[in-house]
């Protein structure tokens, strides 16, 4: 059986946020430097320099997992997709709440998101990303780790390009740069996530 038909009735009962996101050029340094911080597979098995810090995470997980038994209902499966959320975040620098919220607007936590432009996952990743960064094959966008990778490298990338302006970086990961609403709602869905 194809996987494409079974992937098209995950994502009929609400269509995934993406909005048209436009690939742009990219120096080969940029490229270069993306490509590697995409294809490092380490595992997301969260480390801590000390107690406090492994006892902050756990209590954000506890948090975390308690908000999102609803979309999430296996411990298991909500375990697995919070702390690679974690992780994935907090190694392109950005807040798990950011993340998390980005996650809520895109595609509500669905893994088969498939937006009308293409966009896959829970991030919503475009497809060209993958042949831009990585082996071109975009069906991996689909795998946990893989999405939350390069949704994170690439919204970390857009807030480098716009200097730190988090409304012009969400603007252009959802191609609507300089709109608010998109912004605003991943914005409003981050103080949702906020621990």
């Amino acid at each position: 059986m194809s996987l494409l038909p079974v992937l098209a009735l995950l994502s009929i009962h609400e269509p995934a946020s993406a909005g048209n996101q436009i690939e742009e050029p990219l120096a080969d340094s940029v490229r270069s430097a993306l490509s590697a911080a995409v294809l490092d597979g380490a595992p997301p098995v969260p480390e801590f320099p000390d107690t406090e810090s492994r006892l902050n995470y756990l209590r954000w997980l506890g948090q975390a997992s308690g908000r999102l038994a609803k979309q999430k209902p296996d411990w298991n499966v909500r375990r697995e997709f919070l702390q690679t959320l974690w992780y994935e975040s907090r190694r392109a620098g950005l807040e798990p709440a950011l993340v998390l919220g980005l996650v809520q607007v895109e595609s509500n936590f669905r893994k088969f998101a498939v937006s009308s432009a293409g966009a896959r996952g829970y991030m919503q990743v475009m497809p060209f990303w993958t042949r831009v960064l990585a082996d071109g094959d975009s069906g991996k966008l689909f795998h946990l780790q893989t999405n939350l990778r390069f949704g994170c490298v690439i919204l970390r990338h857009y807030l480098d390009r716009e200097k730190g302006d988090l409304f012009l970086a969400l603007g252009r990961y959802n191609g609507s740069r300089g709109k608010a609403p998109y912004a605003d709602a991943v914005l409003g869905a981050k103080k949702r996530w906020a621990f």
